[in-house]
């Protein structure tokens, strides 16, 4: 009997252990399931928030575009839009670095205080500065990166190092009022029209008694004069260093100096002559329909599709060659979170999903506006952007952009001085020591004859692009 009882016991205690064993082994198949559960909700909300890491992180970020603390602009809506979509990264946009924007950053730096991303006036002297860091290791794996023109990834590339992010885009060139031509029985200027016919259409155009005139300025000429009158050549004779003694820029010169000494002009215009017009000035007598050309970027699209009552388009510069101008970002060589901060840059520029959302908030905010041409040739953004701004000018300038010349103050070392600010060691009326920009100004009125001066020019454009390249380097 007690064998019997023993055995009872034993297997009831057998019994237990394993029903203890099986409830353990079902509370652990219940937790994993519970895990898998929320982790699969997590990876959801990670897709849906692009929130892929969890960490929370803080960025800066600084930009003129942002106007001053308060206002209500498309820039600082979409870094709230970002936060939206990634809540574990907090973008404060740092208000204190301001214009003089280069002096405002060097004192950032100097503090250890510089913000994440920031938008860059020169590269090549943020560069000098040590201001920028590489994000190659990003740009190489970024299909959209990839999209972006071919002249644009070349000029924020130094050194095989990708040092800047695009943040927007303009077309440079002319706009014609095609009514003006129209009633004066005169051939429409046109997209990719010679310099002969360019030429033409503003001299015939203008009529200084009627208050007409072909072009509001003369000064952007010498500029653009070698992209169209050269394959070779750039915006101010650019081709790793500059020709200034090149037949094109001594022709542009001269082309210039002739709509000015001519009556071709309306800032050349004496004040006798400018009141034949209908305004007081350059921008009104546009708007009145006194000028036939007038030279600007694409960002002044808005303002013709609501002041302007006439036909307009968008011409660029003659030949077969369009300028871009762009805007940029520098992610700061010392920055904690450079991934993040690169994805910041990104949405605030050339980004697909940034600028989708760009077009997404201007529908909704009557007073906004789309600033600028998309930086990327993707087929959707594209779409969406010529719904909104259908320029006929700008569709064809568009297509033709891979091979467009871009702008190169922002990215070109030494092309300030170049171009305007070096001492020449020429004297003109009362600078004994004319810069550069002085004296091209002089050759443009007639004042002095560019031949003269263009092989010292040269020359000094040339070591001032050479200082300037050393100075990154070191």
């Amino acid at each position: 009997m007690k064998k019997v009882f023993v055995m009872f016991v034993f297997m009831a205690l057998f019994t237990f252990l394993v029903a203890c064993n099986d409830g353990d082994s079902n509370d652990k198949d219940n937790a994993q399931t519970d895990q898998n559960i929320e982790d699969a909700n997590s990876e959801e909300n990670a897709e849906q928030t692009g929130d892929t890491s969890g960490e929370e992180v803080t960025l800066k970020i600084a930009s003129w575009s942002f106007g001053a603390e308060g206002d209500v602009n498309l820039d600082r809506m979409m870094v709230d839009a970002f936060m939206d979509k990634y809540p574990n990264i907090k973008v404060e946009i740092d208000e204190s670095i301001a214009p003089p924007w280069e002096e405002s950053l060097a004192t950032a730096a100097s503090a250890g205080s510089m913000p994440d991303v920031f938008a860059v006036s020169n590269i090549p002297t943020a560069l000098a500065n040590e201001w920028l860091l590489d994000v190659s290791e990003f740009t190489s794996s970024d299909e959209e990166f990839a999209l972006l023109p071919q002249a644009v990834t070349e000029s924020i590339t130094y050194d095989g190092g990708v040092y800047a992010v695009p943040s927007a885009q303009h077309f440079l060139g002319y706009f014609v009022n095609k009514d003006l031509f129209e009633q004066a029985n005169l051939e429409v200027p046109y997209l990719g029209m010679s310099l002969e016919e360019f030429e033409e259409a503003v001299r015939n155009v203008s009529d200084i008694n009627q208050g007409v005139v072909g072009l509001n300025n003369t000064f952007s000429v010498p500029e653009w004069y070698p992209v169209a009158a050269s394959d070779d050549l750039g915006w101010y004779t650019f081709n790793d260093g500059f020709n200034l003694d090149s037949p094109e820029f001594i022709n542009g010169i001269n082309t210039a100096k002739n709509f000015s000494t001519n009556g071709y002009a309306y800032e050349t215009l004496t004040a006798d002559q400018k009141a034949n017009f209908n305004g007081e000035n350059a921008n009104e007598a546009w708007f009145n329909g006194g000028i036939g050309l007038w030279w600007d970027g694409s960002w002044a699209v808005s303002s013709f599709q609501s002041e302007a009552d006439f036909n307009w388009d968008f011409i660029g510069i003659p030949g077969q060659r369009n300028v871009v101008a762009q805007d940029f970002f520098g992610i700061s060589s010392s920055t904690e979170h450079p991934e993040e901060a690169y994805m910041l840059a990104k949405w605030m520029g050339f980004g697909k999903e940034g600028y989708m959302k760009k077009i997404e908030i201007t529908d909704a905010e009557e007073a906004l506006n789309l600033n600028g041409v998309p930086l990327i040739n993707d087929p959707e953004v594209l779409d969406a952007y010529f719904e909104r701004v259908n320029v006929p000018g700008i569709v064809e300038a568009y297509k033709t952009i891979d091979q467009a010349v871009v702008e190169p103050f922002k990215t070109t070392p030494g092309y300030a001085p170049a171009r305007w600010e070096a001492p020449t060691g020429v004297s003109i009326g009362e600078e004994a020591n004319a810069t550069m920009g002085t004296l091209i100004n002089a050759s443009i009125s007639g004042d002095i004859n560019i031949e003269n001066y263009a092989t010292q020019i040269n020359e000094l454009a040339n070591s001032k692009y050479q200082e300037a390249q050393e100075a990154i380097s070191k």
